[in-house]
């Protein structure tokens, strides 16, 4: 798999899902840092309900206006096409929200199914 490892594969079943997974965390871990470099990010993998999640948030400052907000996340999502298709493969789902803290951030997730 091209040199990543994950652990838990093997003990969960999901020899399947590996390569997308790797594929996805990539893909969020790289429109974070378009959108927000040189910030700290946080990338959580966990199998739960059936589904593994990949959730990354990141230190995205909060927009002033609610226009420059909706804008921002159109671009930030159009930028994400190829984890979109990849998590559409699975079955799975996507999307990034506001993180409600005061000091701004967003959360990006992929949800990929057996």
């Amino acid at each position: 798999m091209g040199g990543v490892e994950l652990h838990g594969v093997d003990r969960h079943g999901l020899d399947d899902l590996c390569e997308t997974a790797a594929l996805a965390a990539s893909e969020l871990v790289a429109a974070a840092y378009r959108f927000t470099p040189d910030r700290e990010m946080i990338l959580r993998v966990r199998w739960q309900y059936e589904a593994l999640r990949i959730v990354l948030y990141d230190q995205h400052p909060a927009h002033h206006s609610p226009g420059a907000a909706e804008e921002c996340r159109d671009r930030r999502s159009r930028s994400m096409w190829l984890l979109a298709a990849a998590v559409d493969a699975h079955g799975g789902d996507w999307g990034l929200a506001p993180v409600l803290t005061p000091g701004g951030g967003t959360k990006s997730w992929a949800l990929l199914h057996r």
